[in-house]
């Protein structure tokens, strides 16, 4: 995709919804006793993952548009599936349905496209184990064999802060006979634990510790999904970047566990407003972002789980800001969708950044003029979004290889950009 300079971006949009809650809404929803209604699903290709994995369960689900209506009847009616179940480019997809189909009495393989299958998945298949059920996988990474079964509630630590190994260990151990706790080094999202009494579980939380107690049902339940956070990210970087710029986000999710990307900006001097409207199951409200004199930051390696999908909006702002800006405590990001750190030094390089790699995160020297180049996505939607904000601030065109992979979380990505831009 062949991006042009824009002067600005304004306007007012409304994101998609959230990728992270609709996942959850769908694979509960699917759990459940009786209907799920789910309003704003998101329209992302992840997402749509779930639900086509859940279908294959013999799990009913009718999509019009933005809704999605998922007929629950348990988990006891989930069918094993007659091939393998393809997540996708979704790690969420895949992860949660581990957990989900650990208390299945029959066999599931869980794979997903190429990339999805270098990613590790020994972080989730080990506990199951250690709760009873088999879980196999190809020398760490998917495909993923799960053998359901007898299961038994574990207290669990993990060595990193996971949502989706938290979430899958969780939905096990509403299966299994017991208590089953959770407990993270550092708060990752907390949207199961926000969910999960919505449709009717409750779940007990201290400090970092999540605890559910064996044989919950699940009933069905009404969700009206929040835009995505993560989305609005790249929206927000591109107004702080380009002169005279100013964008509204309406009915965008607030989590603290989302936001921090916000906190870091707001930290380097950008005009963030967020605006919280309503707290109830999940916080919910505005963001309004304004072009912005940015200065570089250290971010505090202890946020960083907090902010790691935004991690590449992020290095395109500080590729505009004045001074150093450095993140540590990143190594996760080498095992996402690609090794986002070398991916981005690459990207903004080329672009004329001073981007240098640590093992763990980035180094990046501000006050750079970008100038338009080829660059690659490497098939991961968040570097061919942050590039393409990026492209917006250089000097000339830029040719995105792969671009269309946005279409992983946001599909409409290109069209919000083109209408801040005035071009659409």
């Amino acid at each position: 995709m062949r991006i042009e300079p824009a002067p600005s971006v304004r306007g007012r949009f409304r994101l998609p919804g959230d990728k992270s809650i609709s996942h959850r809404a769908a694979l509960f929803g699917a759990l459940a006793e009786g209907p799920t209604r789910i309003r704003n699903y998101s329209s992302a290709a992840d997402c749509a993952s779930t639900l086509e994995c859940l279908r294959a369960l013999g799990v009913t689900v009718d999509r019009r548009g933005d809704e999605v209506t998922v007929d629950g009847r348990g988990p006891d009616s989930w069918t094993r599936p007659e091939g393998v179940l393809d997540a996708g480019n979704s790690g969420t997809t895949l992860r949660l349905l581990a957990g989900a189909l650990a208390g299945r009495p029959f066999q599931t393989v869980l794979t997903g496209d190429e990339s999805l299958r270098r990613r590790p998945v020994e972080r989730v298949a080990a506990p199951l184990r250690t709760m009873g059920a088999t879980a196999l996988t190809t020398d760490g990474r998917p495909p993923l064999t799960i053998g359901g079964g007898r299961l038994h509630g574990v207290d669990c630590e993990l060595s990193v802060a996971s949502a989706q190994v938290k979430t899958a260990i969780l939905l096990a151990g509403l299966q299994a006979e017991g208590t089953t706790t959770v407990r993270e080094p550092a708060p990752s999202r907390d949207h199961t634990e926000r969910m999960l009494p919505v449709f009717g579980v409750p779940v007990e939380r201290h400090g970092l510790a999540a605890t559910v107690h064996g044989g919950a049902s699940l009933r069905g339940a009404e969700i009206a999904v929040p835009g995505d956070v993560s989305s609005a990210a790249f929206l927000v970087v591109a107004a702080l970047v380009l002169p005279d710029s100013e964008i509204h986000l309406e009915g965008v999710l607030l989590s603290p566990t989302r936001t921090a990307f916000a906190d870091v900006l707001q930290a380097m001097g950008g005009d963030v407003e967020v605006r919280l409207e309503s707290t109830d199951p999940e916080p919910v409200g505005s963001i309004v972002a304004r072009s912005s004199s940015l200065h570089g930051t250290t971010v505090d390696p202890a946020r960083v789980a907090a902010l790691i999908d935004e991690v590449p909006a992020l290095a395109v702002a500080a590729t505009f800001a004045e001074g150093t800006f450095t993140l540590t405590g990143a190594k996760e990001l080498r095992v996402k969708e690609s090794d986002r750190i070398a991916a981005m030094a690459e990207g903004l390089g080329r672009l004329g950044g001073r981007v240098r790699e640590l093992p763990d995160g980035l180094v990046i020297e501000g006050g750079s003029s970008l100038r338009g180049a080829p660059v690659r996505s490497h098939g991961d939607h968040r570097i061919a979004m942050a590039l393409a904000v990026a492209a917006l601030a250089a000097e000339g065109p830029t040719e995105i290889e792969g671009a269309e992979c946005a279409t992983v979380s946001f599909p409409e990505f290109y069209d919000f950009l083109d209408r801040g831009a005035g071009r659409g």
